[in-house]
């Protein structure tokens, strides 16, 4: 008897979880759709757009949520994690995986999408001369970039540990975090800015010619440096991030160690290198390869410096021209698929670090 009553509360708690999933399927369907279709002003739409948003994630989880708990307990211990998960693995599928599938698929076929051509865009790449100079490009972004970054943030890191203004130099060079690349990039072109002749608005040509230089086109005529020029733009930005993860772990090196160090005569230079580097060597590879995927799909301050000319192409921005402007969608999307190839070992290698850091 307590089977079949345990048995119709079950097939009830399933059937009241498929009417609570299909109204909210209903409901917000078409409030979606009212949103697509709707007339009203664009700032009452996106008031409403925020609201439906918040209120809409509450009022689904909630619902679900009270679905599940007229299943039985042991039921209802296993599904309830899904609950809290599936939307958001949903919308994580809806939104890169299934376009990552479809780009992979249009990388088959030609410009205009309609006739298959197998491996041909892949074989193209290899004999683009653009796309050796944006591989170029990206390598060094990546080598370059990192590096400065990595060392500076771990530097700064261990001085302002030391130092009795770090509140304030810490937050200095993390300020420009704040800053989004495209800002960045409006930003830095001010400085970097060139024109003819002698009067120079651009910060950077006006400290030359205030001792005596000539004034430069930092990001245009001076080939290949120029691409150093922008990499400091991403220096300047993301070694506030590194620095204040590196903080954060040199703090956390108990003071037992260091002390028992100094003790044994140790200088702080050994110190540093033999008790400290060791110690926090796992974030140094978390901070490496992060910065490593934030160089390999630069993307915003090539665009805006440059639009990627005088030889500053990288990946992503050749990636947009060739999509976007030429309308070359198997071109472009093998383009983007060759980045994904080159970010996903990057990847792995941080999710393998996070694990072992006891993350999962």
């Amino acid at each position: 008897m307590r089977e079949v009553i345990k048995s119709k509360i079950s097939i009830g708690a399933i059937l009241l979880s498929l009417v609570v999933l299909v109204v909210n399927t209903a409901v917000h369907g078409a409030i979606f759709f009212f949103f697509r279709n709707t007339a009203l002003n664009p700032l009452i739409t996106a008031v409403l757009a925020v609201l439906w948003g918040v209120l809409g994630v509450y009022f689904l989880y909630y619902t679900l949520n009270w679905a599940v708990e007229k299943y039985p307990d042991h039921l209802r211990s296993k599904i309830l994690p899904y609950i809290f998960i599936g939307p958001a693995a949903i919308l994580l599928g809806w939104l890169l995986i299934i376009p990552a599938l479809r780009t992979f698929y249009l990388s088959f076929f030609n410009a205009s999408s309609d006739r298959f051509i197998g491996f041909g865009n892949y074989a193209a790449i290899f004999s683009d001369r653009l796309l050796g100079v944006a591989l170029r490009n990206n390598l060094l972004w990546v080598f370059i970039g990192t590096l400065a970054c990595v060392s500076l943030g771990l530097l700064i890191a261990i001085l302002a540990d030391r130092s009795s203004y770090e509140r304030i130099a810490k937050a200095i060079i993390f300020m420009p975090m704040a800053i989004s690349f495209v800002a960045a990039g409006v930003i830095w072109k001010f400085i970097y800015y060139y024109q003819p002749g002698d009067e120079q608005i651009g910060l950077l040509n006006a400290i030359v010619m205030f001792f005596g230089g000539e004034p430069q086109a930092w990001t245009s005529m001076l080939q290949p440096w120029n691409n150093l020029f922008l990499i400091v733009i991403l220096i300047w930005m993301q070694t506030g991030f590194a620095m204040v993860i590196f903080s954060a772990a040199i703090k956390g090196v108990p003071d037992d160690i260091l002390e028992a160090a100094r003790v044994d005569g140790a200088g702080e230079i050994r110190i540093f290198g033999r008790i400290i580097i060791p110690y926090i060597s796992a974030t140094i590879l978390t901070v490496t390869t992060t910065i490593i995927v934030f160089t390999l799909k630069i993307f915003d301050v090539v665009m805006v410096m440059t639009g990627g000319q005088y030889d500053t192409e990288v990946v992503a921005t050749q990636f947009y021209r060739q999509f976007f402007m030429y309308r070359n969608f198997g071109y472009g999307s093998t383009l983007a698929i060759v980045l994904l190839i080159a970010i996903i070992p990057v990847i792995i290698i941080n999710l393998r670090q996070f694990r072992r850091q006891g993350g999962w």
